[in-house]
């Protein structure tokens, strides 16, 4: 137990150090200053969010978590972070505080928040989520009433997230409004019963296959195999398309001699064939797509083909930028060498997301260099070294082949104010996040001086004077 616990402590102060060392990585580059980048679309904190997830091999997203807890830690709940250093707390905790913290905007109260939470958090380690923001939000309701997060309203809490399982499977889950949940709940009970008794599909197997009719129309099919099954007569009239078809694109390799072959979905990873042949029964509303590997010569022009554009994406198939994990489908092409010096070839083309397309050519200190086989190594501005490889390769080692070296030019010098070409916001980065804080406090303000207001009138409506 002792080595459990002293692991533990371990874990958390390493956490805390990582945090630390984020702060003052932030208080080196001092984004904040650098006026220049202040109404870029990625400004000198996007930048720096760009250098930690590469560092830290997470999404931009997480790098971006990440340093937001390091700032407050170390410029508004420093004793906080000397609890956190100690061990005594772990991350779920610090993030907790440092997102129900973010609307307090004065100095002073943010102080002595940070001291009632130092006194008190170590004892709230065994309590649940819920039950620690409950009393995180009590310590900051004490001190800034208008401070404190209200519960979002119902409708701005509606999801629904499909997420890769595990091969050939996705879990779906979410949050509707209770008339849509009951629809779609009475949806899929109606064309579950669409089949005779003798199914030998569960009900819910059943709902679950009723996902491919709503999506693509007509009826459950019946896989009793009866020759007289009653349902099949009525599967055989047509049905209206529900809703909307959308384009799935699938890639896999060339077919083995069984003649079936596996499959990737983007997004989602591998997929058996009788589920690559289940989409391309979809008619319309699925592509079956073998790649082939682009022949050695350079295109002319800067454009790519459309033949090109589709080898390179799917080779790709992410963002390839370390860390990143956007789909290909959603990213722009790049010519590693800028164009014409860097010739339009597989070899000096790849996928970035729009945003680290534009930290890559205007952010300074950012190198890259790509090799036949699609490898990208990158170099960052503190002298770090990053290789990405491509995805695509890994499923279907085809699309790794080398497309050939290709003969490239010196790269010319950055030209000067060349970031004036950077798409630009109109406000700061931080004048954006004050202008949003203080729009909830004004709600919440409101909500609070409406709550007194109604119970002031209760007080009057039920006053008794008194007997004397």
């Amino acid at each position: 137990m002792d080595a459990i616990m002293a692991a533990t402590r371990q874990e958390n102060a390493a956490g805390a150090a990582r945090l630390a060392a984020i702060g003052d990585l932030y208080a080196l580059r001092a984004p904040e200053d650098d006026t220049e980048k202040l109404c870029w679309v990625i400004d000198g904190f996007g930048g720096l969010v760009c250098e930690v997830a590469a560092a830290l091999g997470v999404s931009s997203n997480r790098a971006r978590a990440q340093l937001d807890r390091a700032i407050t830690l170390r410029e508004r709940l420093p004793q906080v972070a000397a609890i956190y250093a100690q061990g005594l707390i772990d991350a779920v905790m610090v993030a907790m505080i440092v997102s129900r913290t973010d609307l307090i905007i004065d100095d002073a109260l943010a102080r002595e928040v940070d001291e009632r939470l130092a006194a008190k958090i170590v004892r709230w380690g065994r309590l649940s989520k819920p039950k620690m923001e409950q009393r995180i939000d009590a310590v900051i309701g004490a001190v800034d009433p208008a401070g404190v997060h209200e519960p979002p309203a119902v409708s701005d809490s509606r999801y629904l997230d499909v997420r890769p399982l595990g091969p050939g499977r996705v879990q779906v889950s979410g949050s509707l409004s209770t008339a849509s949940g009951a629809t779609l709940d009475a949806v899929l009970d109606a064309i579950a019963g669409q089949v005779c008794g003798a199914d030998p599909r569960s009900f819910d197997r059943r709902r679950a296959d009723a996902i491919d009719v709503l999506v693509s129309g007509g009826r459950l099919r019946c896989q009793c195999g009866r020759s007289d099954c009653p349902a099949a007569v009525a599967a055989e009239r047509p049905a209206p398309v529900v809703g909307a078809r959308a384009m799935i694109q699938v890639i896999t390799a060339p077919a083995p001699v069984s003649g079936r072959a596996v499959g990737f979905l983007p997004g989602f990873g591998q997929i058996p064939p009788e589920q690559v042949e289940q989409l391309a029964a979809l008619g319309g509303g699925a592509v079956v797509r073998q790649v082939a590997v682009p022949p050695e010569a350079a295109e002319s022009g800067y454009r790519p083909s459309a033949a090109l554009v589709e080898f390179v994406r799917w080779r790709d198939l992410t963002c390839r930028f370390p860390g990143c994990d956007r789909p290909a489908m959603r990213c722009d092409l790049d010519h590693t060498v800028p164009y014409p010096v860097g010739p339009t070839h597989a070899s000096n083309l790849k996928c970035l997301c729009r945003v680290h397309h534009l930290v890559k050519t205007f952010h300074t200190g950012w190198k890259d260099q790509q090799f036949p086989d699609g490898t990208i190594v990158w170099t960052s501005p503190s002298g770090h070294v990053y290789v990405t490889r491509p995805e695509g390769a890994h499923w279907f080692p085809t699309l790794g082949t080398p497309t050939g070296v290709v003969s490239v030019g010196e790269r010319p010098p950055a030209k000067q104010g060349r970031g004036r070409c950077m798409p630009t916001r109109k406000i700061t980065r931080a004048q954006e996040r004050r202008a949003k804080v203080l729009a909830e406090r004004q709600g919440n303000q409101e909500r609070l001086d409406e709550r007194q207001r109604r119970r002031e009138r209760e007080l009057a409506a039920n006053y008794q004077p008194p007997p004397f």
